[in-house]
């Protein structure tokens, strides 16, 4: 048989076999779910490249594509690994990443190379650290902020994301009281420290006059962590039985990732020139590219979205699942941005 036929007969047996598969498959593919939040326009465009990107900036940084790798953990054997992986996978798919509480380096030096990422990440992929708000009100008033600059210079990070978290320092068996106004310390800190600065939420997001607030101050970014991802003041009440008996309603309390866009859209037709952020992390509640893609595609701000527990659950496993977990996130935006367009409300 000549090459030619023998191509033509290993073609013809792979078609025989796929269309038999189709026939076994047929009534297993039968979908009465449609998601409602998109148009799908498969006339419009070809299939994207594999090699395609989607640029997106933070501060004075480029990303590859608008997934951002949200802080998580940091500061034990375990959780080192974890970032270890976490970092792997930003610089390779050109992602950015904040880091879990940094806190330990502070107080403990022999700590500082747990966050040393940087060898890792290369000199392009962003890379922040991450303290609490109670943290930076006792730093201020101690006058020790320069300790900040000093750790964020040793670890060649890009700067420093606050997390902002009353009610969880409140459910908090060890939590720290808050006697300042958060906005008062970030105002404060923005005057002492002049490193690049994200703020974040915990899980119940922002309020629409926090925002406001917020959006006033020149951040790199705000990050959402709204309500309907892991909720950190749920998860003190888990660990506080006693509080958790009472202020259990707690937890119902938030915004959602769209409400906050859209609450931010509003913002930015109203505040004008006084707006001084222009980029938001969409975080919160968003469990794969769908999710991020009809976010960043409602926002009207320099948009990129968050993912935490998604992606923990995958660096926990392996290398290797991280890895394909993320390479699918990107081929599913990729295919999104190509395929959907948003239904406006």
């Amino acid at each position: 048989m000549s090459s030619k036929k023998q191509v033509l007969a290993i073609n013809s047996k792979k078609t025989a076999t796929r269309k038999d598969s189709h026939i076994a498959l047929a009534l297993l593919s039968q979908n009465s779910l449609i998601d409602a939040r998109f148009y799908y326009e498969p006339m419009l465009a070809a299939h994207p490249n594999k090699n395609d990107e989607w640029p997106i900036s933070i501060g004075n940084r480029k990303m590859k594509y608008p997934i951002w790798i949200s802080s998580m953990t940091g500061g034990t054997t375990k959780t080192n690994e974890i970032n270890n992986r976490l970092a792997i996978a930003a610089a390779k798919f050109g992602l950015g990443m904040g880091v879990g509480s940094a806190r330990i380096a502070l107080e403990n030096k022999e700590k500082i190379n747990d966050f040393n990422l940087r060898p890792i990440l290369g000199n392009q992929t962003p890379f922040y650290l991450n303290f609490g708000i109670a943290q930076i009100e006792k730093m201020i008033a101690a006058k020790s902020l320069n300790a900040i600059n000093k750790l964020v210079e040793k670890l060649k990070a890009d700067g420093v994301i606050i997390h902002v978290n009353p009610l969880q320092e409140w459910m908090q068996p060890e939590g720290d009281f808050i006697k300042h106004a958060p906005l008062q310390t970030i105002e404060t800190f923005l005057q002492q420290v002049k490193l690049p600065l994200i703020v974040k939420e915990v899980g119940q997001g922002f309020g629409y006059q926090s925002m406001k607030k917020l959006l006033q101050l020149p951040l790199t970014a705000i990050e959402f962590a709204a309500n309907g991802g892991t909720n950190f003041s749920k998860l003190e009440l888990l660990r506080n039985k006693t509080k958790a008996k009472y202020l259990k309603p707690f937890e119902q309390v938030g915004h959602s990732a769209e409400e906050m866009v859209a609450f931010n859209n509003q913002l930015i037709k109203e505040l004008g020139n006084k707006r001084k952020c222009n980029t938001i992390i969409i975080s919160g509640g968003i469990k794969n590219f769908l999710d991020g893609y009809y976010l960043i595609q409602k926002s009207t701000a320099n948009a990129m979205f968050g993912m935490a527990s998604e992606i923990l659950k995958h660096a926990k496993e392996s290398q290797a699942a991280l890895d394909e977990f993320i390479q699918y996130q990107i081929e599913g935006i990729l295919l999104a941005r190509t395929f959907l367009t948003i239904k406006e409300n």
